[in-house]
């Protein structure tokens, strides 16, 4: 049996499920979900709600962190101005003091874009962004303005979505929808090199993130024990130095960017 020392346990509040089918599935990333439509709310009582109806859902009496869930105009459009305002003058307040009251031990954002997290730190004192899809084999955005950032503010990141929604493991699909050509492109030039050192592309992306230290953990959700089983893999494949310097030669990572170390045994 799992004790509570054993694992790091992290779960998301901000959005709440309510009795009734969902309009659109998909556009919750969700193929075939339980009877509940989301209702997001980012203040205060709805933050704590979320945190007890997930402690009662899950039958444990803690977890370790606390997410605020989706919040940014990728998900919100314009009525992020208003999710954003509830966070800062109500959610962010409920999640730190659960924080200081010890009930939990670190608060973050859940989310697929960098700006609202350089938002975030305008208003509160974060542990830690889980970052999805954005720091990857494909693109690095945050190295420019948000990593700097969360170093300065001690805010630590986990990589979600390090495929890319699927990508680069050879699905169609990039950020929850039908990958546009240029994206498919640059793909296919990542493979291209991928092919000339013999690396599954896939292993070079699930390893990628670790090289730089401001990422803590990469989590690349796998659907059954088979995709875990390739994971694991993936994870344990050696990767050449090479690799990474011809991506960076042709212009097919930023050169800035950290990489793993190289010719693991």
């Amino acid at each position: 049996m799992l004790r509570a020392t054993d694992y790091v346990l992290s779960d998301k509040g901000g959005r709440l499920l309510k009795a009734g089918a969902v309009d659109n599935p998909l556009d919750y990333g969700m193929v075939d979900p339980l009877p509940f439509h989301v209702i997001y709310d980012y203040g205060y009582d709805r933050v704590m709600r979320a945190y007890e109806d997930s402690l009662q859902r899950l039958g444990l009496d803690r977890i370790d962190i606390l997410l605020a869930h989706d919040i940014g105009t990728f998900q919100h459009g314009e009525e992020n101005a208003r999710h954003f305002r509830d966070l800062a003058e109500g959610g962010y307040r409920a999640m730190d003091e659960l924080r200081r009251s010890g009930q939990i031990k670190a608060i973050g954002l859940g989310v697929n874009e960098n700006q609202v997290c350089m938002d975030a730190l305008g208003i509160g004192i974060w542990d830690v962004f889980l970052r999805a899809g954005r720091y990857t084999l494909l693109e690095q955005t945050p190295l420019d303005t948000l990593f700097p950032a969360c170093r300065a503010a001690g805010t630590t990141i986990i990589c979600g979505g390090p495929f890319n929604s699927g990508i680069l493991v050879g699905r169609g699909t990039w950020n929850y929808a039908k990958a546009p050509a240029d994206v498919v492109n640059k793909v296919r030039s990542l493979g291209a090199v991928a092919d000339q050192f013999s690396v599954p592309l896939a292993a070079a992306a699930l390893q990628f993130p670790l090289g730089n230290d401001i990422v803590t953990s990469v989590i690349p959700g796998p659907r059954d024990k088979d995709e875990l089983q390739q994971i694991l893999e993936w994870f344990e494949t050696p990767i050449p130095s090479g690799f990474w310097t011809t991506l960076k030669s042709k212009g097919l990572m930023k050169e800035a960017a950290p990489v793993p170390f190289c010719d693991r045994q």
